[in-house]
């Protein structure tokens, strides 16, 4: 593939890429906000301009709402400076705070772009389903004490699999031009007492995931029947959608791009739910 800057020219920039992991419990989301609030972008950029020398930008492969966690962000910026894979990892790490870190950096050609080039994107709820509360795990699971289906609530989200219009399930201020997204799978499965709502897609409107969570937590409550969820989807209306379920359970877990630009193959998080999974 050709180059568009050569990163050997120096009075090129060079594209860097990312992979980020985050607690998102104490931040108002992704995106740098002109109020002035602690975000995801802003903490991150303000790190990496220290290990470049110079102000920078980055672009995520998917904005995460507020208290909103990742396991597998991806993100790239433009750069003058030139340091080692190694050193952009580990010198960013040292100027961030405790719940956000650099998982892997590369050098990438500059046809590589971390939102544009996605062809998939991937994100987790998890939910803690027992009559007594999480405390260790309280910001990364949403605890519904009262019994759920599991497999009830699987069969309802079928519906959900293919290009629909979202309107039902996308928040009233969202600003995507278009409600039309194509779910390529989506499965809900238990782990002991965790339920993992699991769901890939092209791409996701403003609360699409958290609006799918809460419909399927009542269909598998058994407060609404299991053709509810298609109901809903028919009607292509917000004010009928149901409840929205808490961000503290919800995971950017993967973002998926062509094997050309050689981005590392990891587990899908989050990490806690490894060993479930592997018990299960």
């Amino acid at each position: 593939m050709e180059e568009i800057f050569p990163p050997s020219n120096p009075d090129y920039p060079i594209r860097v890429a990312m992979i980020v992991e985050y607690d998102g419990s104490g931040y108002f989301g992704w995106q740098v906000q002109k109020t002035g609030v602690t975000t995801i972008q802003s903490v991150l950029e303000e790190a990496i301009s220290q290990v470049a020398n110079h102000p920078v930008d980055t672009i995520c492969s998917g904005r995460t709402d507020s208290g909103v966690h990742a396991c597998r962000q991806v993100i790239h910026f433009d750069t003058n400076a030139r340091r080692k894979d190694y050193g952009w990892t580990v010198g960013t790490n040292t100027k961030l705070p405790d719940d956000i870190s650099i998982q892997w950096a590369k050098e990438m050609n500059h046809h590589f772009h971390a939102r544009f080039s996605t062809r998939e994107r991937r994100y987790r709820y998890v939910i803690y389903n027992y009559p007594i509360p999480h405390s260790i795990l309280r910001n990364g699971m949403t605890w519904i004490k009262y019994p759920l289906d599991h497999q009830v609530m699987h069969q309802a989200a079928q519906c959900l699999v293919g290009t629909h219009d979202f309107s039902t399930f996308r928040a009233a201020n969202c600003q995507a031009a278009s409600p039309v997204r194509t779910i390529k799978g989506i499965s809900v499965e238990r782990y002991g007492n965790m339920l993992v709502l699991d769901v890939r897609a092209d791409g996701f409107l403003y609360h699409m995931v958290r609006n799918i969570a809460g419909v399927l937590i009542d269909i598998g409550s058994g407060r609404q029947p299991v053709d509810w969820c298609g109901y809903l989807l028919s009607l292509c209306d917000r004010n009928r959608g149901g409840v929205t379920a808490k961000a503290a359970g919800l995971y950017f877990v993967d973002a998926i791009y062509d094997s050309v630009f050689e981005l590392p193959e990891t587990p899908v998080g989050p990490n806690f739910l490894t060993w479930m999974q592997d018990k299960g």
